[in-house]
């Protein structure tokens, strides 16, 4: 029996067998999809577990969106994958996603993934066809299906938005017509397979980026956003009860979104859901993605969702070719990676939506995307180029040299499924079915944090007696710590070092990375926090003194003071910081400025000792881009003194302007 056979008999035995199964599905698939009422299939709530610790989301809705991106679910079973429950029975996989509380199942659609000779990219070979099979499967087992067009035929996403192969050359006219023919004829197809099509989404994290054109470019939103309404109009027109989704990515960056949501709004795009990726390690806080989302949904009414997020449950690799995050000292982890850290992760998000201002819904990216099951890379590679099921093939540098070109192989998140290496359910994929009405177990330690220490050169090195145990329900809890393999001397005379040093708390391991550094005593040294711990004060009246968010006009981040006076002779202003927590020692202090049509300067860098200027170093403006530092060594303090550092900047020059950056003030041995 091929795959292809035993996947459509798991598609009818779901169907049949569901009736009786944990997950609802009253009537007929293809009803209340109507989008003023519209709902998924009720949330499972016969969902158990003796281990997994599941705080109720209190408020969370009926019809509340808890989805899946299961993309690549053919292409893997193609290369031999199963998938079992929790009680080690084979089923089809997306009855077993149903089993669990996940109601919505979300596809990847590429035009043409192939290339010359037939072969896949890879990636799952994403086409109409894989979606068609992946929806009719979802829909027997009482699931909508997202249709999410990328309208590339190989990955989009913020730093890649390449057109089709067959679109390539076109007009902004002629590419907008086939985009909508394109649209039109996939739904189609979905629809008279008897896909139940909840929602579409007019691409995929368009950051500035749609099919080939670019924000960054002539005319670049209006030709991104004429393409938007051309798919819009076919989802009406094919699909008029489903929701069009537009999706963007990195909510850590506001104005961003702000951007996005107003281009949408003015040049006319019509679409319900402002949907956003959401990764913990990289996108930063739950609640400022939350306030990002509300605005969207307070300024122009939109429903808005999580349309991508993930997190691991173990640090380790699989199938032989790395993964996207794993243990390190440069990732933010905010859960531990372990299965109740996963399910602690999505919990939050779900609950984070839930209460945000138009908030429908969280889909999981790709939790059924594992490895093929070799016994070494070769063999997996040998599958990963037949059937598609690594993240990329070969085939693909055909398309995207640069990339899939040069790092093709296999799956980079296998980590971060829901489903170990054999197939089998992780006891966190039942947290979609617990959310609703929670699940208390007793709260034991789950996992020990890692700790992370930034050590100055000319400092001692103390390793903390105390590290916190994460709890299952994610709370801490500081408990004694024994370190191993503390080489002080190596770390005091190594220079600017990393160090891993390993520890345990009983039976359970940890790990703390410190960092020996140039410590710098100055607080938000670079303005990345604004014009926190930094007072300025304008001697002169002139027209801006103030941070400025502009990553191109920076020495180190996006941000830095600003200055600028149109009159001649008006600018003039003191910067300055008292320090706090530096050791009697000797010190280094440094600030860097560029800038302009000063004329006449008068610029210095100063220390003031119990507010009498000590020390001094001047420094000019020239051009811009031209950085010029200012350097004051071997300051003398005791640290019962009052300690303030600055700068001072008199410009004669009309239109004089400037930039300040990167502050330092450095320990001497």
């Amino acid at each position: 029996m091929n795959g292809k056979t035993k996947r459509l008999i798991g598609a009818m035995l779901c169907a049949l067998i569901l009736a009786a199964s944990l997950v609802s599905c009253e009537g007929d698939p293809q009803a209340d999809t109507n989008k003023g009422d519209w709902r998924p299939n009720d949330i499972a709530t016969s969902v158990s577990s003796d281990s997994l610790y599941v705080k109720k989301v209190e408020g969370l809705p009926e019809d509340f969106i808890l989805g899946m991106d299961a993309s690549c679910v053919p292409a893997l079973e193609e290369s031999g994958v199963k998938y079992y429950d929790q009680a080690g029975n084979e089923k089809d996989v997306y009855m077993i996603l149903a089993e669990n509380g996940i109601n919505y199942i979300r596809v990847r659609i590429w035009n043409d993934p192939y290339n010359g000779e037939g072969k896949g990219y890879g990636g799952g070979n994403c086409d109409i066809d894989n979606a068609i099979e992946i929806g009719k499967r979802a829909t027997a087992c009482g699931m909508k299906l997202l249709v999410n067009f990328h309208y590339s035929d190989f990955w989009a996403d913020p730093s890649k938005q390449m057109e089709p192969k067959a679109w390539k050359g076109m007009s902004i006219e002629e590419k907008s017509a086939a985009l909508y023919e394109y649209t039109k004829d996939c739904l189609v197809r979905l629809v008279n397979a008897g896909v139940d099509v909840g929602m579409v989404q007019i691409g995929n994290e368009t950051n500035g980026g749609l099919c080939g054109e670019s924000a960054s470019k002539i005319g670049g939103w209006n030709k991104i956003t004429t393409l938007m309404k051309e798919g819009s109009r076919a989802v009406r027109e094919v699909c008029p009860d489903a929701l069009v989704a537009i999706h963007f990515a990195n909510p850590e960056k506001a104005e961003s979104y702000e951007s996005y949501s107003k281009n949408l709004d003015y040049y006319g795009v019509d679409y319900d859901v402002f949907a956003s990726s959401y990764y913990p390690f990289w996108h930063g806080t739950l609640e400022n993605l939350s306030a990002v989302l509300s605005r969207v949904a307070d300024t122009y009414g939109k429903k808005v969702m999580v349309a991508e997020t993930s997190y691991a449950f173990t640090s380790a690799d699989s199938d032989f070719f790395g993964n996207t995050i794993g243990e390190g000292g440069g990732i933010v982890k905010n859960y531990p990676f372990t299965i109740q850290g996963q399910a602690n992760l999505v919990r939050d998000v779900v609950e984070t939506v839930v209460n945000t201002k138009g908030g429908i819904g969280v889909f999981y990216w790709e939790g059924t995307w594992i490895s093929v099951g070799g016994f070494d890379y070769e063999e997996n590679l040998a599958k990963w180029e037949k059937y598609g099921s690594g993240w990329a093939s070969s085939s693909a540098g055909s398309y995207n040299p640069d990339d899939a070109g040069k790092w093709y192989g296999g799956c980079a998140v296998d980590n971060q499924a829901f489903f170990d290496s054999k197939g089998r359910a992780t006891e966190a994929l039942k947290v979609f079915g617990l959310l609703k009405e929670g699940n208390i177990v007793e709260n034991k330690v789950d996992a020990i944090e890692d700790t992370h220490l930034m050590i100055d050169l000319n400092g001692d090195i103390v390793l903390p007696r105390t590290v916190n145990a994460i709890m299952l329900d994610n709370s801490r809890e500081a408990v004694e710590v024994e370190w191993f393999d503390v080489d002080i001397d190596l770390m005091k005379n190594g220079g600017v070092a990393d160090y891993e040093i390993p520890g345990s708390v009983g039976s359970m391991r940890t790990k703390c990375y410190v960092s020996m550094v140039e410590y710098n005593f100055l607080q938000n040294w670079s303005f990345e926090e604004g014009d926190a711990a930094w007072t300025s004060t304008a001697l002169r009246s002139f027209d801006e003194l103030k941070v400025e968010d502009k990553v191109t006009d920076s020495l180190t981040g996006e941000k830095h003071y600003h200055f600028w006076g149109a009159n001649a002779n008006s600018v003039e202003f003191t910067l300055e910081q008292r320090v706090e927590g530096a050791k009697s020692g000797k010190y280094n202090y440094s600030i860097s400025i560029m800038g302009g049509d000063g004329g006449e300067t008068d610029i210095y860098a100063y220390v003031k000792i119990n507010g009498e200027t000590v020390y001094t170093a001047p420094t000019t403006i020239t051009s811009y881009n031209e950085w010029h530092t200012a350097t004051i060594n071997g300051i003398e303090y005791d640290e019962s003194d009052e300690m303030i550092v600055g700068i001072y900047v008199k410009c004669a020059g009309a239109n004089a302007w400037g930039k300040i950056d990167d502050a330092k003030l450095n320990s001497v041995k």
